[in-house]
Order: C-alpha cells, then structure tokens, then sequence
C-alpha cells in the first residue's frame, strides 16, 4: 500500500495549498477561522452527536463494528446473540464528551444505533429513534445528568427506522420521516398517533436502485407546516392532516442532494418575528450528480456539486435561485452559527456517501453569508490536516466553537492500509469572530443566568458587558439557537431565531441593558432549550441556555 499512501499524501498537500488560494468569483477576504485537536482518540468514531443543555455532547457510532477502542467500565458487556459482528462486546460504542473539561466517558447503547435519528424534547432530554438489525424499532432516552446512560424502549417504534429524519413539533411530539423502505412517518411519543402514516412523495422521490431519498431535509415552516426536501425537490406538508399544501418545483438541473447523494440544507436564519407574516428561506449545498453513486461502486469518482440552490418556502410562487460554492462538496455539513451566517464543513470533492465511495477530501470550511449580495457570500476559511469523510459530523458549542468528529468510510473500524483510516479525533473549529482582536467588540452576558425560563411573546432585558470605547447599538442583536441532532452531513432541528434588539440602554461601567421580545409560537419555535447569545457587530457573546415555553 506505500504508493496509494504517497499518492494521497501528495494529494492531502495539493488540496492544503489550494484551499487557501483565493477564488476569483466567490472569495471575499482572507481565509480565516482556526483548528484545535481537542483529543486525539475518544475511542468510537462520532457518527452521531448531540449538544445537551448540560454542555455534554452524546456521540454514538454503531455496535456492529466490532470492539472499539475504548472499553466499558469494569465488569460491564454488551450481550446481544443477534449482532452481526459481535455478540458479547465488553467495549463502548457511545461516549459522553463534557466541553469544557474537554474529557470523555463511555456510555453503553444496546442495540444497533447505525444510521438512526433523533431529536431533544422540550425538557431536555435527548429521544433518540431506529437503527439497524435488532435497534431498527427502538427508542432511546438519554437525560442530562452526572452518571445518566441510555435507557431503551423496545418496539417503540411501529416501522423499523434506519436513515430517516426527526423534528420536534410545536406540541412537543417528534415526527419521524422515512427511512430505508419506509414511505411513510410516526410520532413518538405514541399519545395521539399510534399507527405510521403513508406519504407517497417519498416514494415518487426513491431512484430505484440508488434511492437518493434517505435522511430527507426536514423543516418546520412557520406556518406549522412541515417543509420536506427528498433527492432534488420539496412539498410543503400539513402532517395534522396528512396533506400536502404546495408542491416547491425541482432544483434547477434536477441533481439530486439526498443521501447517498449527500448534500446537506439548512433553514436561514428567521428574522422579523414580530411581523405578522415572518419569512422563511431553505439553502441546500453541494450533493453528487446524476450517476455518481452507480460509478463510485465501479471505481470512477465523479466530482461532487458546486451549487447551492436557496428558496424562500413562504413565497407564494417560490423558485430556487442558484448559487455557484467556491469548493464541491458531498457529505459536508451545514452549521448555523450566531451571528446568522453559516459554515460548510467537512466533507469530500467526489463520489459519494457509502463504502470506500468517496474521494479528495475537502479540508477547508467555507463561510456563507446569507445577507451579503450573489458573489459575495462565500469565504474559504483555513483547512484542518484531517479529512472527514463518510460519517463525520459538527456542532455549535455554546462558546462559539464547532466541534467536528467521525469519518469512517469503512464498514468496520480501520486504522491501516486504507486511504481514509476510520478517525476517532476530535476537533474545534474557531471562526474568525473568537479571535482575541475582537474581545473589545464581545458582548458578556451578566442577566439572565444560565437555565432562565422564558415565554412565548415577552419582552426581556438582557444586560451585557462590552469594552469597546464605542458600542455601535443599531448593530446589537439577540439571537436564540436550538442545537441540533447531526449524522449523515444533516443537522435536524437546527434553527436560528433573530430577535434583534427593541432598545439598547447603557447604564454606565461599558454595561448595556438590551431589549428584545421572545418569538410569538411554537410554530415559530417549539418549546424547549436554547441557547441566547448577543451579538454586536457580527461578533457573538458565549450562549446562555434558556428555556422556552
């Protein structure tokens, strides 16, 4: 294998060099942001992960790779007669990683969590839903304390689940959407709706053979309604009545950006919350064209998309308006961050999602700004040295950070001979707004404390801190972020709400009193936890969790 290792070697320095060149269309300043190797080897590769209200990040991969490398705590095994890879398994498959300790611990899943979903309920605890072989009907209950480890609840789901999507709801239920075979969605928990519901369009959307389908974008309009992208289109979707409201037309091209196609989409952030008809827009980025994923199985690896396709959902008559991304990308991930713009990371420039079926890593983030004109929203930020392939995954941390983990291309853990060893590393990613030439523009949250309860449609007070010799308060904002369940380059339930700022008072000492009024619904922003940052001139406070109800 040593002239496949020096090949990609030259490869891994070319695509160093070239992410920090500029691109003459799309780049607007420097390449910024930096990387921190937070911890070497967690022992799993985090193919799952999400941010609790406790600062502990849940990440699981699956059972069936074999043993790990981080064993259980002392006397405790994994007995499962019908796991394809290893029935009694005495190491771990889910850690708990504390941010700020920057230290992990092993959690025990017991069954097959490969490929599932999940969402946090509004009182914080995560619900987490299929997988595969003996976990493909289960659920999952993890809460937020010091010792806290998974509980399961077999059969809690009516059809197997395995690549399907989850969202809260304004009621506090999670819809799950799809999945492998499955064109139909449930509910959980089983209070109102007990049975699965049939829902042809994930059918009319399966590419027979490839299916391009799977993990569909799921989106909760503000309307209530559910906004659903599956390979290259979307329908607007009354699930209380199991109708579908508007049909959005196709992406341009009609290239699709479902998985194994893996694009990723997220819904920019809400804005004007007080108007009585809130705008509501959806960008998709990246995906592989039409065919890769049949050639990537013969070995040719076609280059992955270079578009995204943004539409505003609450229009009337809405079309996809194109937008060309300085790097192709499939498999990346698209993270909110508070200032309201968004980072795509991780990820490769071909083939697809699957088995050793993609290639040419994309090391370098590219920040999107979804306020800046056509041309001028992408920036190319500095490269990491790890590639993040198939089954990587980020997150937001509530001091500003991205944590990025995973990759594993690999049907078991593989650390040798391979172009893309499994990774079991964790990094931060540091966007340019943590740069220490902007602390005299960081606002410091003083009030509210951590875990205040807010209401729906209340105005509150926030009172920070900011040592700049001038506070420009036109440019103050609050914003409020519901932290995600990311897997497969898709982080469910991400949402970013801009409450912006009704007055800002100084009351003396560089302490400002800001006002700014909760969103009117869960329509807009299902109860639950958040977190609150102030952001002044585009650079954000650490976040505060709140409560919203």
């Amino acid at each position: 294998m040593a002239a496949p290792s020096f090949i990609f070697s030259i490869l891994l320095l070319l695509q160093l060099l070239f992410a920090s060149l500029p691109h003459h269309r799309t780049l607007t300043s420097a390449a910024d942001g930096s990387w921190q190797l937070l911890q070497k080897s967690i022992g799993i590769s985090a193919m799952h992960l999400q941010l609790l209200r406790n600062d502990r990040v849940i990440m699981f991969d699956r059972t069936d790779f074999g043993p790990s490398n981080l064993p259980l705590p002392t006397g405790k095994c994994r007995n499962d007669p019908t796991d394809t890879a290893l029935q009694v398994d005495c190491t771990a498959h889910s850690v708990e990683y504390d941010v700020f300790a920057n230290k992990f611990r092993a959690l025990t899943v017991q069954t097959d969590v490969w490929c599932s979903s999940g969402a946090i309920m509004p009182d914080g605890n995560l619900f987490q839903t299929g997988g595969f072989n003996d976990g493909e009907r289960r659920v999952r209950v993890f809460s937020p304390c010091r010792m806290c480890d998974w509980n399961e609840i077999p059969n809690g789901l009516t059809a197997k689940r395995w690549y399907a999507s989850n969202h809260i709801l304004p009621d506090g239920r999670q819809i799950i959407v799809g999945g492998r075979g499955q064109f139909n969605y449930e509910f959980i928990p089983k209070n109102i709706v007990t049975t699965k519901i049939n829902l042809p369009f994930l059918s009319e959307t399966n590419d027979k053979g490839i299916e391009n389908n799977l993990y569909p974008f799921v989106f909760l309009n503000v309307d209530g309604n559910l906004f659903i992208f599956a390979n290259n289109r979307a329908i607007l979707f009354d699930y209380v009545n199991n109708i579908v409201v508007k049909k959005y037309p196709m992406i341009p091209g009609g290239e699709p950006r479902s998985y194994p196609s893996t694009g990723s989409a997220v819904l920019l952030p809400l804005k004007n919350l007080k108007a009585a008809a809130i705008e509501a827009e959806v960008l998709v980025c990246g995906g592989a064209p039409k065919g890769s994923y049949l050639q990537s199985l013969k070995g040719t690896f076609m280059a992955a998309l270079n578009t995204c396709a943004r539409i505003k959902i609450t229009d009337p008559n809405p079309e996809w308006v194109m937008e060309t991304m300085p790097l192709a990308r499939v498999m990346g991930d698209m993270i909110l961050l508070p200032n309201g713009n968004v980072l795509l990371i991780n990820g490769a420039g071909s083939g697809t999602a699957g088995w050793e079926q993609g290639r040419d890593p994309v090391l370098s983030p590219v920040l999107y700004q979804p306020d800046n004109n056509i041309g001028s929203r992408f920036e190319v930020q500095n490269p990491t040295t790890i590639p993040r392939m198939y089954h990587s995954t980020a997150a937001l941390l509530r001091d500003g950070r991205v944590l990025v983990g995973g990759s594993n291309p690999h049907a078991f853990y593989n650390f040798t001979g391979v172009l893309f060893p499994t990774e079991l590393s964790l990094e931060a990613f540091s966007p340019a707004y943590l740069d220490a030439k902007f602390d005299k523009l960081r606002p410091t949250i003083i009030a509210p404390k951590s875990m205040s309860g807010i209401r729906y449609r209340k105005k509150y007070t926030i009172q920070v801190v900011i040592n700049s010799d001038k506070v420009d308060e036109s440019s103050v904002s609050v914003t409020m972020f519901a932290p995600a369940f990311n897997t497969h380059s898709f982080s469910m339930n991400q949402r970013l709400l801009v409450l912006g700022n009704e007055k800002v008072t100084a009351v003396g000492n560089s302490m400002y009193n800001v006002e700014a009024t909760t969103p009117k619904s869960g329509n807009v922003a299902p109860s639950g936890f958040y977190l609150l940052f102030v952001v002044h001139q585009g650079i954000p406070s650490q976040g505060i969790w709140v409560r919203l109800h």
